[in-house]
């Protein structure tokens, strides 16, 4: 009962489930991309290129003989992997450079002095009778 113990609080920990939390969010994000790079992004770039469609440019290894279908490889595909890539990267970039200048604007205000101490103080108050 000991390791069920352990495990349940390794995974009850805060950092076990922010990680949760960012796959689950990273792969919805991800679905979005994907859509957004297949059906918005890719259709006008197909037709800047001559109504291409990327995602069926393949380059066939061996023909298909009988039953035996052919062995391809599916190079656009590939470039809409790239695209999508590219976008995610983009996209996490900007996030990260924003919380780095929110960051640096919280470190650039100047923090109050601090309040003297209690000797302070006391040094203070008899430096102001003694001139007196």
């Amino acid at each position: 009962m000991g390791m069920m113990k352990e495990f349940k609080e390794f995974a009850m920990r805060g950092n076990v489930m922010d990680m949760a939390v960012g796959i689950i969010i990273g792969a919805a994000f991800g679905k979005i991309i994907s859509s957004f790079v297949g059906d918005v992004l890719m259709p006008p770039i197909g037709l800047l290129v001559g109504n291409m469609d990327f995602s069926n440019i393949a380059i066939t290894l061996k023909q298909a003989v009988g039953e035996t279908p052919a062995v391809t490889m599916k190079i656009g595909q590939f470039i809409n992997y790239i695209i999508d890539f590219l976008i995610v990267a983009l996209a996490i970039f900007l996030v990260v450079k924003g919380m780095n200048s929110m960051k640096k604007k919280q470190e650039a205000a100047p923090a109050p002095p601090p309040e003297p101490s209690k000797e302070e103080k006391l040094l203070t108050e008899i430096r102001d009778l003694l001139k007196k």
